[in-house]
């Protein structure tokens, strides 16, 4: 279980300014932009925990923001 969250904390930390980027032009708004990026990352948790292709990550990433982003508005 330890090694497990310490890959998703690799990840959060790796891919965490990018998401928070996207979501910062989504909605121009940085307290909005850090909600979406959190729940980006907590709505595909284990998603990104089994996966190894790096497109894939970032993929499901932004469109995770995408969607939280669509469904706050």
């Amino acid at each position: 279980m330890k090694a497990k969250s310490s890959r998703f904390d690799s990840l959060v930390a790796r891919y965490y300014p990018a998401v928070y980027g996207v979501a910062s032009r989504l909605t121009d708004d940085p307290r909005e932009a850090i909600a979406l990026t959190r729940d980006a990352f907590n709505s595909t948790r284990r998603q990104l925990q089994n996966l190894r292709d790096e497109a894939a990550l970032a993929s499901i990433l932004i469109s995770a923001v995408i969607r939280a982003a669509l469904t706050a508005a």
